[in-house]
């Protein structure tokens, strides 16, 4: 079973003043907070000899080396902003005055002159508001979360010394940790565009540097101020309920000649557009001089170079391809229709391929696709502007979305043979009981294929999912008519409809693409947004 470290801080008062880059307001708290106030905790306890060689000091380094944490955090509430007068960090003009035996207390040497107005606008919780850093674990009790534990259990501050806390770590399961109350805050980019600094290796050796700079700073009668900390992330982050910032790059599949759009057919062809499109762009990376081992894994989706290595998961880091159907508004009522494909979006399910998209952005066009049976050119690939209607319709902001091809189901939806079962001769009452065990468990893989797209377990667990062989929206053909992969061939297949919700079940419009499913990098499990 899955656990995690889980650092609990409990605000004494209900605000917050902490500011993030640029002097703005940051809420949830950034975990390179929490690393410091562990840092101050464990020094203290440690004193005289500070962190050197204690068990804190391998606790602290062990939990720098960790990805950054998921924050579980009450909602923040920005107040009314007033202004102090404070010291504006100029006591070395007084001190050098003073060395001057210049005691007058007038002009530099006057404490008061060296003052200045500062705005303060506290972030608003609730009393006794609690926020929680969660770090997965592989060993529960390792040394490294006692040690944490203890030193948690100290904190005092976080940020500034208004900012009390009382401070706890403890051992979670993922069970536990669901039950947890507040808004989920997950590391990786959103639509909230808001980042936060946290810990690297090197930061715990940076925040003694810079101690040890501090406790140095008035050295010969010289006024040497600390370089700041530098050893750190900003790491991107984004609520449960948002969806994950992709990067895709669209083309148009035009005639050899440019003279228009080459259609090709969505259920017998797709499959085809894609394997002619990695062609081009492995074509294309081997001539911009690609490593062999990138070309493989990035464009090909290959788990290494031996023939029974290709099919083995590489993990989110490729390119994805997937040919987007046209969908076209026909007959007296204009009713929209799913069409031939004369689209390829190249995508990533991962967030840090901008590179690679846009030497695509700038290689790919003008690439012919090639077939593999006649070696003649089928279409050439036009680069196409985000605004263009068609692409819109699978990258805009919607609630309700339906597939244009169908998701092939991670997994078997019928493991234990229901379906034997129900060709035999049974009771009503048992019959109705083996439909519900299948319905659950296409369910259950359908929430599994929205997570392993890069979906939270919020946005998928609160869904509404509808399945079928047949489509939900015009011009599909049956689920099973669409051509696969041979390795996806003994997975079963179903269009579905996608109707986002929040926790509390109001519909939820998230922007797209959504492509889910075994099938995922083929285009298969590709959905377009549709009128609630």
């Amino acid at each position: 079973m899955q656990t995690c470290l889980t650092i609990c801080v409990r605000l004494l008062d209900p605000a917050f003043h902490g500011r993030g880059d640029g002097g703005e307001p940051e809420w949830p708290p950034s975990p390179l907070r929490v690393f410091q106030s562990l840092v101050a905790a464990a020094a203290a306890r440690g004193l005289p000899s500070g962190l050197d060689g204690s068990p804190f000091q391998a606790a602290l380094m062990w939990l720098e080396r960790q990805k950054p944490p998921q924050i579980i955090a009450p909602e923040g509430h920005q107040g009314q902003p007033y202004r102090l007068s404070v010291p504006n960090n100029a006591m070395d003009i007084v001190a050098n005055a003073w060395c001057r035996d210049n005691y007058s207390n007038t002009g530099d040497a006057n404490p008061a002159t060296h003052r200045t107005m500062k705005t303060v606008c506290p972030t608003w919780v609730a009393d006794n508001s609690a926020i929680y850093y969660l770090w997965p674990l592989e060993e529960p009790e390792s040394a490294e979360a006692r040690a944490l534990a203890e030193a948690a259990r100290s904190v005092v501050a976080l940020g500034w010394g208004v900012d009390l806390v009382a401070g706890h770590c403890e051992i979670l399961t993922e069970e536990m940790a669901a039950a947890l109350p507040g808004e989920r805050w997950l590391p990786g980019r959103g639509g909230t565009g808001f980042s936060l600094r946290a810990p690297v290796q090197g930061t715990l050796a940076d925040l003694t540097r810079r101690h040890r700079d501090f406790l140095a700073r008035l050295k010969d009668g010289v006024f040497n101020p600390p370089p700041p900390l530098s050893a750190y992330a900003v790491v991107p982050y984004r609520r449960a309920q948002d969806a994950p910032s992709w990067s895709g790059t669209a083309f148009s599949l035009l005639k050899t000649d440019t003279s228009g759009f080459r259609p090709f057919d969505t259920a017998r062809q797709a499959l085809s557009v894609v394997g002619m499109t990695r062609h081009a762009v492995q074509k294309a990376a081997r001539a911009d001089g690609w490593q062999e081992s990138d070309i493989n894994s990035i464009i090909l989706g290959h788990g290494g170079e031996e023939p029974r290595h290709k099919n083995m998961p590489v993990g989110p880091r490729r390119f994805a391809y997937l040919p987007l159907p046209s969908l076209e508004s026909r007959g007296a009522g204009m009713a929209r229709v799913v069409g031939p494909v004369r689209r390829m979006l190249l995508f990533s399910f991962d967030e840090s391929m901008e590179k690679e998209m846009a030497w695509a952005r700038r290689v790919l066009p003008d690439q012919e696709l090639i077939s593999e049976d006649t070696k003649l050119p089928m279409a050439t690939m036009a680069l196409l502007p985000r605004s263009d209607p068609v692409v819109k319709s699978y990258t805009r902001e919607s609630s309700s979305w339906a597939t244009v091809t169908p998701v092939v189901l991670p997994g078997y939806d019928d493991p234990a043979h229901y379906r034997r079962r129900l060709a035999q001769d049974i009771s009503a009452d048992e019959q109705q009981h083996l439909l519900g065990l299948l319905e659950r468990r296409i369910d259950k893989l359908l929430r599994k294929a929205l997570i392993n797209s890069g979906f939270s377990s919020e946005l998928a667990f609160n869904a509404d999912l509808d399945w079928r062989k047949v489509g939900f929206q015009r011009g599909c053909e049956l689920a099973d008519r669409y051509g696969v992969p041979d390795h996806l061939r003994c997975y079963p297949r179903y269009h579905v409809r996608l109707v986002w919700r929040n926790t509390q079940g109001k519909a939820l419009p998230l922007p797209g693409p959504v492509c889910i499913g075994a099938g995922r990098f083929y285009g298969l499990g590709l959905f377009s947004a549709v009128e609630p």
